[in-house]
């Protein structure tokens, strides 16, 4: 829950919180994270030496990360362009470790992109202008794709699937997957290294998502297995499929029931249809859990503004709670729709029963 902190309290510390945010993403972006990391510690000089940057501004990037705890110095009290900075072993998983299930810079890099669009989320707001996910360009695609990486590619397939009934055996067993909404291709390309003998088919309506999709699909080894697709799910059918999938992308749909229907006709008989989406309170509260107050930030900044810039729009959000996805799914032709007892802090598994 919220605190009880007084409310100035809390805004300023949020506004620390949204300055270390932007200098995470800038620190990202720039390559100075890895760079210590692979390189070792470095003055201000070195750093930009070694990265192609500026010295001055390297420096004040370094003092900013060291007085808010997320670099060491090794000598405080040397001269500004003497002092050698390090990043602490204990911070390489958060902040360099793209594959580690604690690293969240790419979180800062999404969020910094979002905070950039408020001047045009205002005019979102009044009703002159939408804003989509191509509207808000690469660095909010790469942001997304980054922060469930590790996800996708560990635990989602070592141990969540698994523990879907049914899964393992299918895959195991050269079973087919529709992966919907699989932009960069993360989960995709976890189903096919996880499963040798499955093929994967990955939907998305977003062009250059698919392409990088592409692209990482031959740098894993998986291009053979697992192909990505622009087509229209609402217009599919075939019942071809043992699993039919849609990672974190049901409450972005402008129309979610068409999509459903067209995952349970995808579905082979006996098949699972597998909803992962956001672990929101399943009710409204106020004061709110902390995730229900990080998926309305997110709402506010991107999902709604890019769910309402495809006409016609059920307007979701993020904040889908289970009771909002069970009416989607009874209006797609569902019987029901179970709660998988899969345990993440931030994700929900719902299997959608035809």
């Amino acid at each position: 829950m919220t605190t009880s902190a007084p409310l100035p309290d809390r805004l300023f510390s949020a506004l620390l919180g949204s300055y270390e945010v932007a200098a995470v993403a800038l620190g990202d972006l720039l390559g100075w994270y890895r760079c210590l990391a692979g390189a070792g510690p470095a003055t201000a000089g070195e750093l930009a030496d070694r990265t192609g940057t500026d010295a001055r501004y390297a420096r004040e990037w370094l003092e900013q990360q060291a007085v808010s705890g997320y670099l060491a110095v090794d000598d405080a009290a040397a001269a500004p362009d003497a002092r050698r900075y390090s990043l602490p072993d204990e911070h390489r998983a958060v902040l360099v470790d793209e594959l580690d299930p604690a690293y969240m810079t790419p979180l800062a890099t999404v969020t910094a992109a979002f905070i950039h669009n408020v001047p045009a989320l205002v005019d979102v707001y009044r009703g002159r202008r939408t804003l989509s996910w191509a509207d808000m360009g690469d660095p909010a695609r790469e942001g997304q794709a980054a922060a469930n990486r590790a996800l996708f590619l560990g635990p989602l397939v070592d141990e969540l699937l698994p523990a879907v009934p049914g899964v393992d055996a299918a895959l195991a067993a050269g079973g087919r997957v529709a992966d919907v909404g699989c932009g960069f291709g993360w989960s995709s390309i976890g189903i096919a290294t996880r499963w040798p003998a499955a093929r994967v088919d990955g939907f998305d309506i977003d062009r250059p998502s698919l392409e990088r999709a592409r692209q990482h699909a031959e740098a894993a080894g998986v291009a053979d297995r697992v192909h990505f697709r622009e087509d229209d799910v609402r217009a599919l059918g075939g019942a071809d499929y043992d699993l039919v999938t849609a990672f974190e992308c049901v409450h972005d749909l402008s129309e979610p029931v068409p999509v459903l229907a067209g995952m349970r006709r995808m579905v082979r008989p006996g098949g699972t249809v597998l909803v992962m989406d956001e672990a929101v309170d399943e009710e409204f509260a106020a004061p709110g859990s902390d995730v229900d107050r990080l998926m309305y930030g997110y709402s506010l900044l991107c999902c709604l503004p890019d769910g309402r810039a495809h006409e016609p729009s059920v307007a979701t959000g993020t904040v889908m709670r289970p009771a909002v996805l069970r009416r989607y799914a009874r209006d797609a032709g569902y019987a029901d729709v179970e709660i998988l007892p899969l345990d993440h802090e931030f994700f929900r598994f719902y299997r959608l029963v035809a």
